[in-house]
């Protein structure tokens, strides 16, 4: 597996090498445009808007339009030069409770690997971390943008997870109401839920979509004709009381 960035968590005056890994990846069933009319692979051409002309990647150079139609254009090495040690390295500016960070701020995550020399001071963080029961927030520079992260303790090793800074994060389009429950009404939602806790078992999860996807795509290239789904009849339920209590008889009759 390829790197995705190298560097050190900065601790103090602790300095960590590690490497960063991609921790998931695309599964998703992938598929090319193609023209109706003939089947044939629909194409997309970079050409320059002042001759004209097609034009490859090694052509193609950064640029910030500073007055409309003026360009300032940047290489590489600019972007290296805008780079200080403190930008290489994962630094950690404070650590937190993992409840702290709301679920919208995680972005990507990254396998955390200790570098030659750094496995014993990056084991320590990782055990006092999960011990104190906290999480670090750093900053580092990834490729051309300052990400902010937070480093989370697993059994087995630390998770780098790139967040969003507060100014990428959206509010709610509209100020939700809060309607007042019954007392009776919260506690069957409680014995509801109670009923149905379970393990996060990840392997027990799968996409199901795209595997009817997958089927339909084989029976296609066999000429098979695809049947048309049966709809499932849902039953609107007004009182909540009632929808609850049968919930609750469907889960400890399964």
């Amino acid at each position: 597996m390829a790197v995705s960035h190298r560097g050190a968590i900065s601790f103090g005056m602790v300095h960590i090498p590690v490497g960063l890994y991609t921790a998931t990846q695309d599964n998703d069933i992938h598929f090319n445009q193609l023209c109706k009319q003939d089947g044939s692979r629909v194409k997309y051409k970079k050409v320059c808007a002042g001759c004209g002309k097609e034009i490859g990647a090694s052509d193609i150079v950064r640029g910030f339009e500073y007055e409309p139609g003026k360009y300032v254009t940047l290489t590489d090495d600019d972007f290296e030069k805008a780079k200080t040690e403190k930008d290489r390295t994962i630094h950690i500016l404070h650590f937190t409770d993992l409840s702290a960070i709301k679920p919208m701020y995680y972005d990507k995550t990254y396998h955390a690997v200790p570098e030659q020399g750094g496995d014993k001071a990056y084991e320590l963080l990782r055990r006092a971390m999960k011990e104190s029961g906290k999480v670090a927030v750093a900053k580092t520079v990834l490729g051309t943008k300052e990400k902010l992260l937070a480093l989370v303790p697993t059994q087995d090793g630390i998770l780098a997870q790139t967040l969003f800074f507060a100014d990428e994060v959206k509010d709610a389009p509209k100020e939700l109401a809060k309607p007042q429950v019954n007392e009776a009404e919260l506690q069957m939602a409680k014995t509801l839920i109670g009923a149905m806790v379970q393990d996060f078992r990840p392997a027990a999860y799968k996409d199901e979509y795209r595997t009817r996807l997958w089927e339909i795509i084989q029976q296609k290239i066999q000429g098979k004709e695809i049947p048309v789904p049966q709809e499932n009849s849902q039953t609107t339920i007004i009182d909540i009381m009632e929808a609850l209590k049968q919930s609750l008889a469907n889960v400890r009759g399964a």
